[in-house]
């Protein structure tokens, strides 16, 4: 394993493309890399249609819309009614610029009609801190890294973005059962290799992660993890890329975000 953080997971995305298309260099395609920051940066040093060959879907998630156990809110109805009444006076955090929980804001902010200000920071661990603290009021985050929190009432969940709740929090509503029609907003990572890669050597990297997926023990460690499995044939994962990929294209649009 060779970890390329940094360049808003460009770097390691580019190490990838660049790379020999022979199966032996394959790397992680989270919905960041692959949907939201290639509409945030200036210019990418590579094409992810063109550069890219999507694998297999690993897992699918849902974010958490969390809030500070001193926030004058219990639910979502009451946040939006509150954010309504205080524009601009109520903040949410992020773990960075163009991550999925600074867009999943963005998202809430334009079907809701409020105006919260985005904070982001250098990681999940500082946001989270400051949301117990009551430093910041609002956070999206991931139910893997959010849900332990929650469970410990040291931060107030609202709701889950998911289409249907989550299984590691069954209790928490969904955003559209709490009051935003139609908001979903889910959290996944695949698997991507470099274009070029031979049909039958896709089809048995292809084939490797749906076998993995499928292991009891990988469900049972995904399920804590709040997070379920993927699976499928490298068209569906290619589908899924662009389909969130355009949905995420207009929400920064209209937001005005961007990565320097």
């Amino acid at each position: 394993v060779d970890n390329r953080p940094g360049g808003a997971l460009t770097i390691g995305i580019d190490a990838v493309a660049k790379s020999t298309p022979d199966g032996y260099t394959i790397g992680m395609g989270p919905v960041g890399a692959l949907a939201i920051t290639r509409h945030m940066v200036e210019k990418l040093p590579y094409d992810i249609e063109r550069d890219l060959q999507p694998v297999a879907l690993i897992t699918t998630g849902y974010m958490l819309l969390a809030a500070s156990p001193k926030a004058p809110f219990t639910s979502v109805r009451e946040l939006i009614d509150y954010a309504k009444r205080n524009p601009g006076k109520l903040s949410n955090a992020s773990s960075s610029n163009g991550s999925p929980g600074h867009v999943s804001g963005e998202l809430f902010k334009y079907m809701t009609g409020t105006d919260i200000v985005h904070v982001p920071y250098k990681g999940g661990a500082g946001a989270i801190a400051d949301l117990i603290a009551g430093n910041v009021q609002l956070m999206f985050e991931s139910t893997n890294s959010i849900a332990p929190h929650v469970k410990a009432g040291r931060v107030r969940a609202l709701a889950v973005t998911g289409a249907q709740r989550a299984q590691s929090l069954p209790e928490v509503p969904t955003l559209m059962e709490a009051g935003v029609p139609g908001y979903e907003v889910t959290a996944w990572t695949g698997v991507i290799a470099p274009a070029g890669l031979p049909r039958a050597v896709l089809d048995r990297l292809n084939s490797a992660v749906n076998a993995a997926i499928a292991e009891p023990n990988t469900k049972e460690r995904l399920a804590q993890l709040g997070s379920e499995g993927g699976g499928g044939s490298p068209e569906d994962y290619a589908a899924l890329i662009r389909r969130d990929s355009a949905k995420w294209a207009d929400v920064v649009r209209r937001s005005g975000a961007r990565i320097d």
